[in-house]
């Protein structure tokens, strides 16, 4: 980035002006390539002293630039004509820049087109660079399969690493299976089963021999014993049919879990779909070995869809756009909140617009790889909606809603642990920085920008639907410091934790496969390994899977007063102690949890 320190000095005028409000900058086009990067203007008054006005963005072409000084203010806390009616305009340009387009298939409303400087893409480039995984060699042999396994580990031993090596050695087993529904990239669908739904007919004399406490199979749900993983959402979904020569396919798994006497969580029954019958037999760990593994393979397939598509896109990526926009367009930069949230969402647009371009658009990289390919995708997201509210994206409720909140009962639920340390730290800090600016639940009522924020998010992002549960305004500080903590995490921690697991668990293929070249089993005893290598990803298709595969720091000073710098120190302090104790537990693991951790977090979603 180019650094522009521009030096007014007016000494010279003896009358005193009073305080500067704004400054005005005007840039002139000489040169083919001259856009530069401002990040802030430092102005020095005829009493030594120096006021910084903030700017964080490119000067392009014949631009006029109109700088506020970077004390936050709110709304009601503008006096003066001139800083009011700035705050007016600089919003009125921004709506203009900044609408809600076209809805994610009329679900979930994302940004219109934008010019890509004004969405930082000259900051934040995508980088999906299928060379450098040593792949492209096998791209001439699109539709061959791999012979076998050793196929798999011949190209995946070019990008091991310690934990990705650790899943292709022990995948196959019970344990890395069930370990995967805790502490994989997807530790968001797993839930306590204190009822065994009628579509998934498992009886007492069918898992009775999985059981080891001597109850019986409703003792152990009684007990706390029992958890589900139902990929309901897949069901009905069409599979990926933009390759004639190619058939794919889908299954919508229940899979049960049990938690046995070391505490390890084990799969004990998997129902490849969800209406029960004879041509959907229930798989148990006592079938023929090949049978109970490609049921487990299919589970994980399917994780993998609802995974990359709810887990990650929508409920990280999509959701902090919406976020996003709504601030861009209600919030001046001289607002508070403005300030607090920029760092995290600041380049949400603009990997969303690259992905629109290169992954999930028609002959993206979903279309090419993935079962969910050519429109299956958006027909989960769709599906998803509809049981998308506000308060799932609340942590501990969201952990809560699942049973899986005791930490004496899941002991080693490493992303729940983590979570709640840094949920905490990041709650601390943003009510820190909102008792700074709002002394009372009145101030928040009263300002008028955050509550149009929040209405915009709801009215314009979710489209009112009433299950969202959204709120259209916030009437206290409680309330103001839960949904930008949501905002903070869901776009930061969040993130990382569905996103920075996904090279460690997904690239050893057979573990997640990104689609599936035969129809799930009907029938027992007739799988062998040839098969199940025909049902996986074939050579080009594990390619191009292959080539799609840090919170609390501030390098942009938005804020400048000291109340506020304070906070962010006493921020970074709580995260190094979040630091600490993660390192201390992972010594010595051979699964070491480490997505949570805020020196590998990022501040935004930015992949």
């Amino acid at each position: 980035f180019f650094l522009l320190w521009l030096l007014i000095n007016l000494s010279q005028n003896t009358e005193d002006l009073g305080e500067i409000e704004l400054v005005k900058i005007e840039k002139k086009k000489y040169w083919v390539h001259d856009d530069w990067y401002c990040k802030y203007i430092t102005v020095k008054t005829p009493y030594g002293d120096y006021v910084e006005f903030p700017c964080f963005r490119w000067l392009v072409d014949d631009k006029e630039v109109i700088l506020r000084d970077g004390r936050a203010r709110l709304p009601q806390h503008a006096k003066t004509r001139v800083a009011k009616q700035h705050r007016r305009k600089e919003l009125e340009q921004r709506q203009k820049t900044y609408r809600f387009g076209a809805t994610f298939r009329k679900r979930l409303t994302t940004v219109a087109n934008l010019c890509s400087r004004k969405i930082f893409l000259n900051d934040c480039v995508l980088f999906l660079r299928i060379e450098n995984l040593y792949v492209n060699q096998f791209m001439h042999m699109f539709q061959s399969s791999w012979g076998d396994f050793a196929d798999f580990e011949r190209i995946f031993m070019r990008i091991k690493n310690t934990i990705s090596e650790y899943v292709m050695e022990h995948w196959k087993e019970d344990f890395m299976f069930g370990y995967q529904f805790l502490n994989g990239c997807n530790p968001v669908v797993i839930r306590k089963c204190t009822e065994i739904p009628d579509k998934f007919p498992v009886t007492q004399k069918i898992v009775e021999d999985s059981l080891e406490r001597g109850l019986t199979l409703e003792e152990e749900l009684k007990e706390g014993n029992i958890f589900i993983a139902d990929y309901e959402l897949l069901d009905g979904v069409t599979p990926n049919s933009t390759d004639p020569c190619t058939l794919q396919y889908l299954a919508a798994p229940i899979c049960l879990l049990y938690k046995n006497i070391q505490n390890k969580i084990m799969p004990i029954a998997i129902q490849l779909l969800q209406k029960p019958g004879e041509d959907n037999p229930i798989f148990l760990p006592s079938d023929d070995e090949y049978d109970w593994l490609l049921a487990k393979i299919w589970v994980r397939s399917s994780d993998f869809h609802v995974h990359q598509t709810v887990t990650h896109l929508l409920r990280t990526h999509l959701i902090s756009e919406v976020f996003g926009i709504a601030l861009f367009r209600q919030l001046p930069a001289v607002h508070p909140v403005f300030k607090l949230l920029l760092p995290h969402i600041r380049f949400t647009i603009a990997i969303n617009t690259k992905a629109r371009e290169q992954l999930i658009c028609e002959c993206g990289l979903f279309d090419k790889a993935n079962g969910t390919g050519g429109g299956g995708h958006v027909e989960l997201v769709q599906k998803s909606m509809k049981t998308f509210t506000y308060r799932s994206l609340c942590f501990p409720e969201a952990i809560k809603a699942r049973g899986m909140d005791s930490k004496e009962e899941l002991p080693y639920y490493f992303y729940r642990d983590d979570g709640y340390s840094v949920w905490e730290a990041v709650t601390s800090f943003v009510t820190d920085v909102v008792d700074i600016y709002y002394d009372k639940d009145e101030t928040v009522q009263e300002d008028a920008e955050i509550q149009a924020f929040v209405k915009d998010v709801c009215s314009f992002g979710m489209q009112d639907f009433d299950y969202c549960e959204f709120p259209k305004s916030l009437q206290t500080k409680e309330q103001l410091v839960e949904y930008l903590t949501i905002v903070i995490f869901t776009a930061s921690a969040q993130h990382a934790a569905v996103n920075f697991g996904q090279f460690d668990w997904c690239s050893w293929i057979p573990n997640s496969p990104p689609t599936m070249r035969k129809p799930p089993p009907t029938k027992k005893g007739e799988v062998d390994l040839k098969y199940i290598v025909e049902s996986l990803p074939d050579r080009g298709r594990s390619c191009w899977h292959l080539g799609a595969l840090f919170l609390g720091m501030y390098p942009d000073e938005h804020f400048i007063e000291k109340p506020v710098k304070e906070a962010m120190a006493k921020f970074r302090k709580n995260l190094a102690e979040v630091v600490k104790v993660i390192k201390s537990r992972n010594e010595g693991k051979k699964l070491p949890y480490y997505y949570f951790s805020p020196d590998r977090i990022p501040n935004s979603v930015a992949v």
